[in-house]
This record gives C-alpha cells, structure tokens and sequence, in this order.
C-alpha cells in the first residue's frame, strides 16, 4: 500500500470519495465540504509529494461538486492546491511518450475511485491499458490537477483533453427531457426556455452561433402549443432579432453547409456543445476519431447562422400570432353554413369525431361555434355549443389563447343562465362520446334527412337548459388555468 499520509485506507476514502461525485447536485453539506476541503489540504502538504496522485485524483472525483454549491472557501483552497501541484509537478522530467490524462474525458471521471485503490495497493489486479508508473508519473498528476481546474473554471488552463463544462452537461439533459416530451419535475418549462433567450442576447461573439442553435431547437418546442405564456415567445423574438444585425452582412465561400439535426434534443445538445469552448473542442475532437461530420466552420458559418435566424424568427412570429393574436373567423361561414343559412351539420359533426385527424380544424372550427352562439335560434344554438366543446376535447396539445377567450366568454354565458330544478324532457341526455354522438347530432339538427342511431334521445333533451349548463361548465373547468391572462381576465371581469 503506498503511503498517503493518511489513517484512512484509501479504499475507504475512495468509496467517501466516489459518494460525493454521484450526489454531487447537493447543498450546504458540510460533511461533503470537509472532505474536499481534507483532500485538498493534504494536496496543499505536499503538491510534489511521492502522494499528490491520491489527493489529486481524489479532487477529479469529487469535481463536479465543485461547479455547483460548496460551502465558503472549498474552491478557494481546492483550486490553490491543485495549482501549486501543477506548478511542482508539470515540469518533472520522466522518460514517457505520453500519459493517461492526455486522452481522459468526462465519462472516465467514474472510474477513477476504482483505480485509486488499485493504484494504491500493489498486490492489487491491475486492468488498465497504461502502467502504474504512468499513472503516478509527476506529469501526468500534474495533468489531472489541470483538468480538475478546467472542470471548476472552464478554460482557465491549456494542455487538457476538451471537456464539456458541467452545467451544459446539465443543461444537455434537462432539454433533451423537456424537448422530449417528458421535463424533469423540478424543471420550470417557460424559464427554462426564457433562459436559452437570454443566453442568446447576451452570448460572446465566438459562442453565438451555438446560442442561436439551442433557441432553434427550443423555439419548434416554443410554437407547438405547449407554452402558454406569450412572454416565452416574446423573448425568443427579441433574441433573434438582436442575434441576427451580428450574421446580417456575413457571406462565405462554402460550397455546402452542415445539415443540421431536425429533432429537438439532438439540436438542441448541438447547439449547447458548440456554445463554449470547451464544447467546440470535443465536437472537433469526435469529428477528427470518427471521421464524421461537418467542419465546425461549415456548422458555425455566420452567412449560414443568418439563415437560420431568419428562418426562426419567421417561425416564431407567425406562431406567436397564431397562438396568441386574435382570430378572424369569417372565412368559415363559407365551410360550416349553406347557402340558405343553415348549418352544414354533416361536415361539422364529422369533425367532432374525437379523431387525430380533426386536430387540425378543432380550434377554429370551436371559435366560430362560440362567435356564432349568440345570434342563433335554440336548435342551431344545442350543436353550437356542444361543437365548442367537443373540439376543446379535440384540440391538442390545447387550444390558443383567443379561441380560449372567446370560448369561455359563451360558455360562462351559458353557465350563468336560469336552469329549472328538474329537466322538463323524459330520458337521459345525449351521449357526447363514441359513434353514437357522431351519428345522433345530424339526426337530431336535421330528422329527415339523417336517420337515427338507435333510440333517439328526444329534442328536448338536447335543448335542455340543465344539460346545457352542466356542458358549459365543463368546459369552463377544462379551459380556466391554461394561460395567465385569462386569470386577469377574470380579475378585471
């Protein structure tokens, strides 16, 4: 066992060690904080120590705890130690071509705790490809001194393998969960979004185009319909709009540029790797081991960031006003009315079949029901109202903000109207689910002409006010909450 000048058995330590690396994501943990804080100290005893291998490769496993909230003075004293080993060590001369830390990347950092012991321990099964000597060889500890301080301030050191820093690995993962449909539970979706924004606008010039490529990837995300705050959308408009006078003049001599990833997650770790330094270095680097992808400058082009500039800002303004400006629905008088004025009651019930396919006409379809509500006589005014619910049931992932209004301002009528204590119609209400609703609407707007499904439900029972009112408010309950404004709405109402 080699001597660390410690009571501890450096298995033990190694295992307290490896601990803090997998929990690293913790708070005010002092127990955590005197054992980096130990490490670092017994570094500080003796940077050109025969023992500085232990303690500085104890520091790369517990890095990452480093870069998120130690209590007050662990970096400090970290970072000194591990700069005073570089300094005692970096120059030793030794008779090697070259040492492990050269090609040691973040996925390694795991195995470190296990190599410790083995490096310790001389009777220990040795697997590694490299010797022991090069392991504990002055300048390959130097090496690891360096990366654990690239790992705390990124960039602060040269001659280091490119690493990603930690907090894009973070970022990494929590868009790839959200853009996948399934955010973290502690992720805040509208600030997180907001933030790539920001990050944007206030980008290094050299780290821009990676910037521009995450708000690319969040903005297809942004203008599905999941983000219900038109803030959200309005920070990524001003982003780009400010990112792009930076790309406006550019031009190039490429002949072609990078095809660039069309789903959000990959895009978006694109993006976030090619926006620091570090990042560049590792796309480059698995550019050069695979003998794959594009040349970083036919990625980063600035001729080429303009495009997608333009091509996002377009995107997001039309959705921005899609999602949250008003609607004219006049045009689909010509859809859903006949010449004669009555409604085309077999398109409309064909297209609140609770069907994917009708996704694409619910909103509008649903608005035009509620703006024409008003105005109609009590039959046409029954598949009104149940055409602007069903198609909130239909449309996905939720309606925009002025079909919203609009269709809470005729539901919240209906639900305020007098209802009698008992319903004046024998048998139950109509069934506003399956076939049987899609058959028995016709039927009941238009008798004559399209047969019955079964026993029909009488016309009472559709015009009934009390199944009318229980419709309406549930309608009401499904659409309240889906945007802020509708709560000031209400508010000033």
């Amino acid at each position: 066992m080699t001597d660390t000048d410690s009571p501890t058995p450096l298995a033990e330590l190694s295992r307290s060690w490896d601990e803090i690396r997998k929990n690293y994501q913790v708070s005010d943990n002092t127990q955590y904080d005197r054992e980096v804080l130990d490490c670092a100290a017994r570094l500080a005893a003796g940077p050109g120590a025969e023992s500085a291998y232990a303690w500085t490769l104890g520091l790369v496993v517990m890095a990452r705890y480093l870069t998120w909230l130690p209590g007050e003075g662990v970096i400090r004293a970290a970072m000194a130690a591990l700069e005073a080993t570089d300094t005692a060590l970096r120059d030793r001369p030794c008779d090697h071509d070259s040492h492990p830390y050269r090609n040691h990347d973040d996925e390694d950092d795991m195995y470190i705790a296990e190599l410790l012991v083995q490096l310790g321990d001389e009777t220990a099964e040795w697997d590694e490809d490299r010797p022991r000597d090069e392991w504990r060889c002055p300048r390959n500890v130097a090496g690891f001194a360096r990366i654990v301080m690239d790992i705390v301030d990124p960039g602060s050191v040269s001659d280091v393998p490119p690493r990603l820093p930690v907090e894009a690995q973070d970022t990494i993962e929590t868009l790839s969960a959200l853009l996948h449909g399934y955010p973290k539970p502690w992720t805040d979706i509208d600030e997180e979004i907001s933030s790539q924004a920001g990050n944007l606008s206030t980008a290094d010039p050299e780290d821009r185009a990676g910037h521009l490529l995450v708000v690319r990837a969040v903005t297809w995300y942004a203008v599905s319909g999941m983000v219900r705050t038109k803030s959200v959308l309005d920070d990524l408009v001003e982003a780009v709009e400010r990112t792009l006078p930076h790309f406006a003049d550019a031009s190039c001599a490429h002949e072609w540029h990078a095809t660039l990833p069309g789903t959000g997650p990959d895009a978006a770790e694109l993006g976030v790797m090619l926006s620091s330094p570090g990042g560049r270095g590792v796309y480059e680097r698995n550019r050069a081991e695979s003998g794959r992808g594009a040349p970083l400058e036919n990625v980063v082009c600035p001729a080429y960031m303009a495009e997608v500039a333009e091509k996002s800002l377009t995107l997001l303004n039309e959705r921005r006003e899609e999602l949250f400006g008003d609607r004219d629905t006049s045009r689909l008088d010509a859809e859903y009315l006949r010449a004669d004025g009555r409604l085309e009651i077999e398109k409309i019930a064909e297209r609140l079949d609770n069907k994917s396919r009708n996704e694409q006409y619910a909103d509008d379809l649903g608005l035009w029901a509620a703006r024409c509500y008003e105005q109609a006589d009590d039959l046409e005014r029954a598949v009104l109202l149940l055409a602007a619910y069903q198609t909130m049931e239909i449309s996905y992932p939720s309606p925009p903000l002025a079909v919203v209004r609009g269709v809470l301002a005729t539901m919240r009528t209906v639900a305020a109207a007098p209802r009698p204590e008992q319903c004046a119609h024998d048998g139950e209400h109509p069934t506003l689910r399956y076939a049987k609703f899609r058959k028995s609407l016709p039927h009941f707007y238009e008798p004559q002409t399209h047969p019955s499904a079964g026993d029909p439900v009488s016309p009472q029972a559709w015009t009934c006010p009390r199944f009318a009112g229980t419709v309406a408010e549930k309608c009401i309950s499904g659409l309240e909450g889906l945007y802020e404004d509708l709560d000031e709405d209400r508010a000033a109402a």
